[in-house]
């Protein structure tokens, strides 16, 4: 996969946040991530995520990756 080829990764932290009934503030202050950053995740707009960040995020919603995470299929 060459770097000017889109990933098929994408964010399911919205869809996380509601069913945690959270929002993307309290997150923030929960894990210590800029709005920012949580927003370009929640967005779809990220080109990567930090484990740590990752981790930070799990935790405080209780979830795991695969719960954030999904693939869309091959065309």
């Amino acid at each position: 996969m060459g770097s000017s080829e889109e990933h098929r990764i994408v964010s399911r932290l919205g869809e996380v946040l509601v069913d945690r009934g959270m929002t993307l503030t309290q997150l923030s202050q929960a894990t210590g991530i800029t709005l920012a950053n949580l927003s370009i995740l929640k967005n779809g707009r990220a080109k990567a995520v930090r484990f740590s960040s990752l981790t930070l995020i799990c935790d405080a919603l209780d979830c795991s990756p695969a719960d954030l995470l999904d693939i869309t299929s091959k065309q």
